[in-house]
């Protein structure tokens, strides 16, 4: 009786185990669909097909609902460039989204927000440049110089915004200055 026991008591506890990890692959399962799904989507939204490219932009927290706020990512890292905020640059960076259709209801917008309340980490530049040069490698010269201009115009009015000291002093501070050299140079590769 108590050989009979310890089987039934054996058995029971090899399947709870085997419950428990076929549980576990199913989630994980779940868990890569739900990416594969989100990764499409994304490629959909961006018109980019680099996988790891994707897989970045995902992990900061960014999808095809958000996508707009990753156009808005140079002139915030202008905008913190120097090390603070001003309320001039906020009040650029804010203009441009709203400009660009990101407005207080769209996802992108508390995205935004956050960016401009904490300084992002370099992740995002790295991923935002990662973006440009998989979003203009299929695009001819002219094409990806009308994106710069754009894009990097946008980027000098913020860094433009606070002005310098009695317009006696350059607009535009050296920290600015070489982050926007930075962020231009991932439209060239």
């Amino acid at each position: 009786m108590s050989d009979r026991f310890l089987d039934d008591r054996r058995s029971g506890l090899e399947e709870a185990f085997f419950a428990q990890q076929n549980e576990e692959l199913r989630r994980r399962l779940a868990e890569a669909g739900a990416q594969s799904d989100r990764r499409a989507a994304l490629a959909t939204a961006s018109h980019i097909e680099d996988a790891a490219v994707l897989d970045r932009i995902l992990a900061l927290g960014l999808g095809p609902e958000t996508l707009s706020a990753l156009t808005l990512v140079p002139l915030v890292l202008v905008a913190w460039a120097d090390g603070d905020l001003s309320g001039l640059e906020i009040d650029a960076v804010m203009d441009a989204a709203a400009q660009g259709g990101i407005h207080h209801a769209a996802p992108g917008h508390a995205l935004l927000e956050s960016w401009l309340r904490q300084k992002p980490g370099p992740e995002l530049a790295a991923a935002w440049k990662d973006y440009v040069r998989a979003l203009t490698k299929p695009m001819d010269l002219h094409a990806r110089r009308e994106l710069e201009l754009q894009v990097m115009g946008q980027a000098h009015k913020v860094a433009d915004a606070a002005g310098g000291f009695l317009g006696l002093t350059s607009r535009v501070s050296q920290a600015e200055s070489e982050m926007l050299s930075d962020l231009s140079a991932a439209f060239h590769p």
